[in-house]
């Protein structure tokens, strides 16, 4: 191996895809499993296809969606808002996508009309996390009323994003309001939304509330929980759901004993911070061939719990190796957990290798 790796136990994550799409099911709600985190890889989406309780296969970038197999048997689904420099594609590659702004809508639908094709829609609502969605209830109805009319887009329900930016919390009473809106829909227009989507992995929290999710809830996004077997209102883990699907690998290229501290007068690093450290006295310090360029050393968790990360520039990571020093060596790997956005970077990084087990 010439370069780190992000290691995929394919057993572990299509346990925790079926555990969770089955509980899901059971509870009336539908899914769309996210496949951005790791880069819309074949081989992953391929699994992903595999499970018969997913209904959909999402992704926020049309390059992922336009990479997936040819043999796919779930709708696509693009997730983040569309441009309007991208809605031929986004017509094209994608069998649904969220919306917020009827100008792009109004696009989609001339669009697909050109390609002779009916593309479907979810109106995003913004329900106070303050990222996409239609804000004022009027707004919405003036939206659906004109969407209506419209020839080659089909709406076919409502949306909403919490956690994702504001951290806004899931709660019944907010997904309610998704219902409701439902509902007021049904009585103006005489026209039955089939697809009521009540967010993310934040919301999985509430299957085991009293409360659980309001009747009529019936879509989830489901991207973190899959891959990392938490739910994300909390950061608790799914007990019955393996956590450690996917593992990091990088090589020690450089150890030895040195200073804790820097010698000389301090100024701004690569990346134009200051940083500033401890003196633990002399450490023994190892370097690995991964960086900032591939992952930043934040989303990292060292396995070995022996081992501290200090920092990185962009090619190098240098480790506190002092409490395991004899347990290593050049050439040695070691092996990390990764956080979601790192998972995200490690697929994203062309430096960063990936395998399958």
């Amino acid at each position: 191996m010439v370069q780190p790796c992000i290691v995929t136990d394919t057993v572990k994550l299509r346990h925790n895809l079926e555990y969770l799409s089955k509980k899901l099911q059971k509870n009336g709600i539908a899914i769309a499993a996210v496949t951005k985190v790791f880069s819309a890889h074949p081989k992953l989406v391929s699994i992903y296809n595999e499970i018969e309780e997913i209904a959909f296969l999402a992704d926020s970038r049309i390059t992922n969606l336009k990479s997936y197999p040819n043999n796919l048997t779930k709708e696509k689904m693009l997730l983040r808002i569309p441009m309007l420099s991208e809605a031929e594609e986004v017509v094209r590659f994608a069998d649904i996508s969220l919306n917020s702004e009827i100008e792009t809508i109004r696009r989609l639908d001339q669009k697909a009309s050109e390609l002779g094709k009916v593309h479907q829609i979810i109106l995003m609502l913004d329900l106070g996390d303050l990222r996409e969605g239609i804000f004022s209830s009027s707004q919405l109805m003036e939206y659906i009323e004109e969407i209506l009319k419209m020839e080659a887009v089909s709406l076919v329900g409502l949306g909403v994003n919490l956690t994702c930016y504001g951290a806004i919390i899931p709660e019944p009473v907010t997904l309610q309001k998704l219902v409701d809106y439902k509902q007021e829909v049904k009585k103006r227009f005489s026209y039955d939304l089939k697809l009521i989507s009540g967010g993310n992995s934040s919301s999985l929290y509430l299957l085991d509330q009293a409360e659980g999710i309001p009747e009529g809830i019936n879509l989830l996004r489901i991207g973190e929980a899959f891959v990392l077997g938490v739910e994300t209102a909390f950061g608790r883990r799914i007990a019955e759901m393996y956590q450690n699907v996917f593992t990091l690998k990088a090589e020690i290229i450089e150890y030895k004993d040195k200073p804790s501290l820097p010698i000389g007068n301090s100024g701004q690093d690569a990346f134009g911070e200051k940083p500033v450290f401890e003196d633990k006295g002399e450490m023994r310090r190892g370097i690995l061939a991964i960086g900032r360029q591939d992952i930043s050393h934040q989303n990292m968790i060292p396995r070995d719990s022996r081992l501290q990360i200090i920092g990185s520039s962009s090619d190098h990571t240098i480790i506190d190796f002092t409490n395991a020093k004899e347990d290593y060596q050049i050439g040695g790997m070691v092996e990390f957990d990764v956080t979601y956005g790192g998972l995200l970077s490690c697929f994203t990084s062309q430096y960063v290798d990936k395998k399958f087990i």
